[in-house]
């Protein structure tokens, strides 16, 4: 009988305040699609690193003629077959070396060719223009250091180049549009949070002659708050799982058939259905336990039970 009184209470303070409650649900739908776009976010960020990282290498550059002439760090002259040698020796003794793969200036020319043939300084360079090359794979991307710290400055040594370098600029730039979301889902959750509290102060309101009369009877505090407490969980619950739709939409629409195409965007590799699943029951708990809080919260204040 209780549990039936409540769950009609509920229907009355929805239906009474059916603006302010599609304001909730809109409310906490995008503040929780905001809040699991983030954490989705973090996640690709995170796999594209592993994914990327895995693939950078450190470029040794050598000196040629043309860099005796021009570049300081060349002064001394191009690269000697003894210079390269040790080189190549002290490479292979380095610990945090997987893998090391020379680079002749025919190869670097063809590799060249290939992807800026269209340039108009490609038709004037020469194979003697290019530059020979040590390509280092890591065994972790993070040492890069230890490569720059020991070949930089030394003879026949141009320039030590990290590829790493390049991503991190793309990385920075994901990670702060990141942060830009999350910024705009937490003010999303406050809004959210803000319409709670007044739809149930509103609703709370509106009954007030009928909580007034519980009191008198002799109800409990809880009994009073519960339907309260009720319509706003019921709510968040909407909201929350409006919030799951719209992450699954995105998922499906945007990656396996709308823009990206990632069976085709094979340079990037896209997190999977796994990581957009297991963070839904997350948002499901957060938007229901959150409107029960906060109604909890100000009825207590409001109500004075």
């Amino acid at each position: 009988m209780r549990a039936q009184f409540v769950l009609s209470e509920i229907g009355v303070g929805l239906r009474r305040n059916l603006t302010m409650t599609f304001a909730v649900v809109v409310s906490v739908a995008l503040s929780l699609a905001l809040f699991g776009g983030s954490l989705l976010m973090s996640d690709q960020v995170n796999t594209m690193k592993g994914y990327w990282y895995d693939k950078v290498n450190v470029s040794i550059f050598l000196c040629n003629k043309s860099d005796a002439e021009s570049d300081p760090n060349c002064a001394k002259g191009a690269v000697t077959d003894d210079q390269k040698s040790q080189i190549k020796a002290d490479l292979d003794k380095m610990d945090v070396v997987q893998a090391v793969t020379y680079e002749t200036q025919d190869q670097a020319y063809k590799h060249y060719k290939e992807q800026f043939g269209d340039s108009p300084l490609a038709s004037s360079l020469t194979p003697d223009q290019m530059q020979e090359s040590y390509r280092i794979k890591l065994k972790d991307p993070e040492k890069y250091q230890v490569i720059a710290t020991a070949f930089n400055g030394r003879d026949g040594v141009q320039s030590v180049q990290d590829q790493k370098g390049i991503l991190d600029n793309l990385f920075k730039l994901l990670n702060g549009m990141n942060w830009a979301a999350r910024a705009v889902m937490a003010l999303m959750l406050v809004v959210a949070l803000m319409l709670i509290v007044n739809t149930v102060r509103v609703s709370a309101f509106s009954r007030r002659r009928e909580t007034g009369i519980m009191r008198l009877v002799g109800a409990s505090g809880f009994y009073i708050q519960a339907p309260f407490i009720m319509e706003a969980a019921v709510a968040g619950l909407i909201g929350g799982t409006l919030a799951c739709g719209f992450l699954l939409i995105a998922r499906y629409f945007l990656i396996d058939h709308g823009l990206a195409l990632a069976d085709q965007l094979t340079l990037i590799n896209f997190i999977g259905w796994g990581a957009v699943l297991k963070y839904l029951p997350l948002i499901l708990a957060t938007s229901l336990l959150m409107p029960a809080l906060a109604a909890f919260f100000a009825l207590r204040k409001y109500l004075k039970v």
